[in-house]
């Protein structure tokens, strides 16, 4: 009998195995349809020894100390901050937009205060931000949003950005200085032996049993357990019920180049006419040696692999049916970026799992309290148990 049933082994899953087991010393079964455990942040070595990532890039960057310091049990760090060029007219130029990028664009030499003012002289005035295209043109104006943006966004939502959420292009800031980094997070790094070792030590535990290529339909009738965490999607939990949640998808082509680099950036953006949005060399995320390198061309389409949740109102609304749905199943707990319909970051979705662990972990308490009165003095036998330091396994 195993106390919990864990669908999917990318970071939801994985997380609350390895706490279930390490700090609860709960039975775990954890199973995936895939071939191998990480989820999309799966990497491995190529034919010729260039570590790549199966499902494109994946970089991680977080906020929160607590996040951080967790993955830290199962990794060492590689200190890494991201940047990326973007292909407009001809040019490669920082992405997102700032003071260079402007100057290269237009051939100016503006500073920081008369930049701030070019954006203001372009901006066009939108009374109520709404849509993707709302946010950018109501900050650099119209001729910016159709060099960067627009075709960018058709390209990879599959839609104009006037009918996508704001929610989507709002994650990318605009900056009127030269902080050329994608992302200013207080902690940006790669693990030092890439994800999938650091999720081979997350679930490295005599409690943590792991089944892959495996439906988890196909043992749910056979293998008992007392509850479940599904990261699936969730309209495929409820057999469609409500209808399909949008999902947009992604088709790699990797290719070894016999270099030893090639891109003048880690990630160059192509908003224009390629059918690729981008390419990434992923020696400059890992930092490895080798006299080749390894790129992966992204191209979005509509059917494949869920990747990104489609940011539509309708969308949100045809969620929140199968949310009361999943509300109300009992033992059942729904967690990642499938499951609860979110365009989460990695951190988000380990800290999605931490705070759902901590909610069992109390309800489970609680239980025991209902179960059996307390004795002054007494120790819990959760307090007894003595956790296993995961990075010493």
């Amino acid at each position: 009998m195993f106390d919990y049933l864990i669908v999917g082994a990318g970071f939801a899953g994985s997380v609350l195995a390895e706490r279930l087991a390490t700090r609860s010393n709960k039975k775990v079964l954890i199973v995936d349809k895939r071939s191998h455990i990480a989820g999309n942040a799966y990497d491995h070595y190529n034919e010729d020894g260039i570590l790549v990532h199966k499902y494109g890039p994946h970089i991680f960057h977080t906020n929160s100390k607590d996040v951080f310091e967790y993955l830290s049990n199962f990794t060492d760090w590689r200190p890494y901050e991201h940047r990326v060029l973007a292909s407009v007219d001809g040019q490669m130029v920082p992405m997102p937009i700032n003071l260079d990028t402007i100057n290269k664009l237009y051939g100016l030499s503006l500073n920081s205060f008369e930049v701030e003012q070019f954006f203001e002289s372009v901006a066009e005035d939108v009374p109520v931000i709404r849509t993707s295209e709302d946010v950018v043109v109501s900050k650099v104006g119209r001729e910016l949003y159709e060099k960067f943006f627009k075709n960018y966004t058709r390209k990879q939502w599959g839609m104009d950005p006037s009918e996508l959420d704001k929610s989507v292009t709002s994650r990318v800031p605009t900056r009127t200085n030269r902080d050329d980094r994608y992302f200013t997070d207080t902690y940006q790094a790669m693990p030092l032996h890439g994800y999938t070792r650091m999720f081979e030590r997350m679930l490295d535990h005599p409690n943590i049993k792991v089944m892959l290529n495996t439906d988890y339909h196909d043992i749910i009738d056979f293998i008992p357990f007392k509850e479940m965490i599904f990261t699936g999607p969730v309209d495929e939990y409820f057999d469609f019920k409500y209808g399909k949640l949008p999902y947009r998808s992604l088709e790699f082509k990797h290719e070894t180049l016999n270099v030893e680099q090639h891109l003048a950036a880690p990630v160059v953006n192509y908003p224009n006419d390629n059918l690729y949005t981008r390419i990434t060399e992923f020696k400059a995320l890992t930092g490895q040696k080798h006299p080749k390198t390894a790129l992966v061309y992204e191209y979005p389409k509509a059917e494949g692999d869920p990747y990104y949740p489609v940011p539509r109102l309708e969308n949100a609304d045809l969620y929140n049916q199968y949310k009361k749905l999943a509300d109300q199943t009992p033992n059942v707990h729904f967690v990642g970026r499938l499951a609860t319909y979110k365009y989460y970051n990695m951190d988000q979705v380990v800290a999605q799992a931490l705070t759902l662990y901590k909610r069992l972990t109390e309800k489970s308490e609680e239980a025991q309290k209902a179960q059996k009165p307390a004795i002054l003095g007494s120790t819990s036998i959760m307090e007894k148990l003595v956790p296993r330091d995961p990075a010493k396994q």
